[in-house]
């Protein structure tokens, strides 16, 4: 019988999937020749042709495509073994996390801390990015798990519930609006820093000032939440954003809540990713991203220590 090891069927598959040797080996963590290598041994192994390599391209051989299903199948088989076994340090390889700047200001460390301990030897390789990039990025296979708000346009096979998060007004102290209810004129008084174009909240925030005839409102959107969060505190506008991401800026006093009664609409959250494809520890890591999600909802925040 030939001897077919993991690693020559993990190459074939991810190969296939992302069309690319150079994309494989680095999802795989390991360097285009040893995919090449790995290729090479399982066609000899097998005695057929699996794969043609054309300008760049890749394209399976009828034998390659009638082969592919059966290495998923092995795959599969083998992922669910270990799975079986309930010791997340048999788990070994890296995990691609897509995660929105939301997330990074309020439980992005206790879940990195929380995967660590349930899965020692997988890496994570993280990317922070608006949530339309890390669609695009998950339907091209260049991460596994995207922890990300919708709406969305296209769905995926497995998705775990992250909740809703509200939004607040907040400014600095030192601007004196935070003892009144607040008229839109009022908030025309400084910028109004928000999200990225594009995104929910601005739309919405758009729509919403676009009824002022008498004054303007100067909207300064950012891709980068961080900066908005601290030229809030610096006084240099008032914000809306996410009330999970200013918990502690408005429990220390360096930003305080604005009365304004209009709101963009809570954005909602999922944690997607490609069931059929990915490693169990990929869902897992879902699962485990709801019930830290909830727990942040619930408790107003969660404990980094635990």
């Amino acid at each position: 019988m030939a001897v077919i090891t993991i690693k020559q069927l993990e190459a074939f598959v991810e190969v296939t999937d992302l069309g690319s040797f150079r994309r494989a080996a680095e999802r795989l963590a390991t360097t285009q020749p040893n995919i090449s290598a790995r290729i090479a041994g399982l066609e000899g192994q097998m005695g057929v042709k699996l794969m043609e390599r054309d300008a760049g391209s890749v394209r399976l051989t009828p034998k390659g495509e009638t082969l592919l299903a059966h290495a998923r199948q092995v795959l599969r088989a083998v992922d669910g073994m270990v799975a079986a076994a309930d010791d997340g340090a048999l788990f070994e390889g890296v995990m691609r996390l897509g995660v929105t700047e939301m997330i990074v200001h309020s439980w992005l460390g206790p879940y990195l801390k929380a995967v660590k301990r349930r899965f020692p030897n997988v890496l994570v390789d993280l990317t922070v990015d608006l949530s339309a990039n890390l669609s695009t990025a998950l339907f091209n296979r260049s991460i596994d798990l995207a922890l990300q708000s919708g709406p969305f346009n296209r769905q995926t096979a497995g998705a775990v519930d992250l909740g809703s998060y509200s939004m607040i007004w907040v400014a600095s102290p030192e601007l004196g609006m935070g003892d009144r209810v607040l008229s839109l004129r009022d908030i025309a008084q400084h910028p109004v820093l928000t999200h990225a174009r594009g995104t929910l909240p601005f739309e919405q925030l758009s729509k919403h000032i676009a009824g002022a005839r008498e004054f303007s409102v100067r909207l300064v959107p950012s891709t980068n939440m961080a900066a908005c969060l601290q030229m809030t505190i610096d006084g240099l506008g008032i914000a809306c954003l996410p009330e999970s991401m200013v918990r502690n800026e408005l429990r220390e006093r360096r930003l305080v809540p604005l009365r304004y009664l209009w709101l963009p609409d809570a954005l909602s959250f999922c944690a997607r990713y490609d069931a059929g494809n990915s490693a169990s520890y990929v869902e897992q890591a879902a699962l485990l991203a709801g019930e830290l999600s909830a727990r942040s909802v619930m408790e107003g925040g969660i404990d980094p220590n635990k």
